[in-house]
Formats: structure tokens, sequence, C-alpha cells
């Protein structure tokens, strides 16, 4: 549905706010957007750098110092690939034992309430689901599946990482940082040594984190099933993303063209600044948790 349409909601004039004064009329703006319900929630991951999980471009941004693993280099590199699952094995645990943060539980809440009809996460780490969200649509996917790229078989990560374990029992470097992709930033000089295993369902396939890596396309079906959620919106509340890829951005631009109202928390400046209806720039954990509480006494 690409028709224009009006979903009432609060409008106001796009407004940046600066984390030590977050004007409590803003904030009473973006509740009151809320409130309303029908929401649809968008998450970057912004919202998980509380988690200890740091994003690609904000505060904790890694993409400036690390170039993470594009879907080409995946599938036609196979040293780019041995490289990428040792690092990964690495960095697996880190991704695995994050727990979820203030703001994940408030979305969560803001869900039980009933507020929100649908969420979206550009985020791989699954902590949404694990601070008791339902029907998350991982619109990247998720670091807890693998996908065999030959056979197409799906199997969890945790059995894979034991196979790892047992293939690789001297392996065990040091990760002075783990990327938003779940990989371990290590010297190439320690990369020889880790050993590889394929699918176990057809014995021959490389393995693939169940992620859609820089380069590669989103599945058509989960971009329209996201716009399906746009389009029926009271409203769209864009938490943690800088927006800078359209992976994103696109939602923010349908539900610009639909009249339907946009907010945007934001620790930094986004891509979508100008086409937002409230915006606030501040830490999620701090607004998220005071956003369910003027919802709920609202």
């Amino acid at each position: 549905m690409d028709d224009e349409g009006d979903h009432g909601g609060v409008t106001a004039v796009p407004t940046a706010v600066h984390p030590a004064t977050a004007d409590p009329g803003t904030l009473d703006a973006l509740a009151g957007l809320v409130a309303d319900g029908d929401v649809v929630v968008l998450t970057g991951a912004g919202l998980s750098t509380d988690s200890g999980i740091p994003d690609y471009r904000g505060a904790t941004g890694s993409l400036r110092r690390h170039t993470p693993m594009t879907y080409q280099t995946f599938l036609r590199d196979p040293r780019g690939r041995h490289r990428y699952w040792a690092r990964s094995y690495v960095g697996w645990p880190q991704i695995r034992e994050a727990r979820p943060n203030a703001g994940h539980a408030a979305v969560a809440d803001l869900q039980r309430a009933g507020l929100v009809g649908g969420l979206i996460t550009q985020n791989v780490d699954g902590l949404h689901q694990a601070a008791g969200a339902r029907d998350v649509l991982e619109l990247h996917g998720g670091l807890d599946r693998t996908i065999c790229l030959a056979c197409g078989d799906v199997a969890g990560r945790g059995e894979l990482h034991e196979r790892l374990r047992a293939a690789n029992p001297h392996f065990g470097p040091h990760a002075d940082e783990v990327n938003p992709d779940g990989d371990a930033e290590l010297p190439d000089e320690v990369l020889d040594g880790f050993v590889m295993v394929d699918c176990t369902a057809c014995g021959r396939g490389p393995l693939k984190p169940d992620v859609v890596f820089f380069g590669e396309t989103v599945p058509r079906d989960r971009v329209d099933a996201c716009f399906a959620m746009v389009e029926r919106a009271g409203s769209l509340l864009v938490l943690g993303s800088s927006l800078t890829v359209m992976s994103g951005y696109r939602f923010v631009l349908r539900a610009e063209k639909l009249g339907v109202p946009v907010g945007l928390v934001n620790l930094g400046p986004t891509r979508g600044d100008a086409k937002v209806d409230v915006r606030v720039d501040a830490p999620l954990g701090t607004v998220l948790p005071d956003l369910v509480r003027r919802v709920s006494a609202g």
C-alpha cells in the first residue's frame, strides 16, 4: 500500500535534545505518541551498547576501526571465511552471555502494555527475546543460528560452538574487542591453528551464521513484512539506530510518505533527523524507562 494516509498521533517540530538538558515537553510528546498505541518499534545497535555489545557508528562504534565481513568475501574467499569463524568462535561467548538492559526491558514492557503492535530489530543478538519481547522480526537474522550454504540446514549456534570447542581444544586466544557482528579482534598470526567444521546434515557445506552480512540482501519477504507493519502503524518509534544504511532508513521514508508520525531516540545525529516528528538525543537506558513511567502514569 503506497497511498498517503493520516494516522493521527502526536506531531511535534523535530527537536534534538542534549542528554543533559532533555526537555520534559519533548519527552511528553514522545509519550503521547506512544500512548496512542499501534506503535511499530524499529531498533538498532545503539540499544544494545549498555549490554556490552558495541554499535557500528555511535559512541562505541567499531566501524571506524573494523571492516566487517562482507557477503561476497564470505562466499568467495575460503581464507576469509576461515578467518571469520576463528574470530567468531572467540567472540561468541560474549554475545551469548550478554544480558538485556533497561532499554530492552522497557520495550518489552510497552509491548506487554498493548502499546506496541510490531517489533522490528536490526540487531542480531537476541536480547529483545531474552527481555521477554514476543514476535520479534529480526531484519538481519540472528547469531544464535547457523545455516549451511550447501543444503540450507539451520542449526543452533550452541551446537556448533561445542563442536568447535572439541575440534580446537588448544585454541583460546584472548579477544581485545568483540564487534557487533559477533567476531573478535584477533591478530592474523593466531588464526592458522583454528580448525573449522562442516555441516552435520550434509557433511560438506560451509556454514554461515544466519545473519545478513554487509553487501547481502535482506530477504524480500522479510522486508515486505516490515513494510506491512509500518503501513498499519499508528506511529513508528526508532530506537538506537543511526539510520545510515537504507536497510532501516527505508521504513522511516515509508512512514513519512504515509503520514505515520515518527519518534526517534538515539545518542548522536542520525540520517533521519529531518524526517521525524519527535527527536530525543539522549541515552536509551535513561529515556526508555522514563517513557514507560510517563505512559503508565497517563
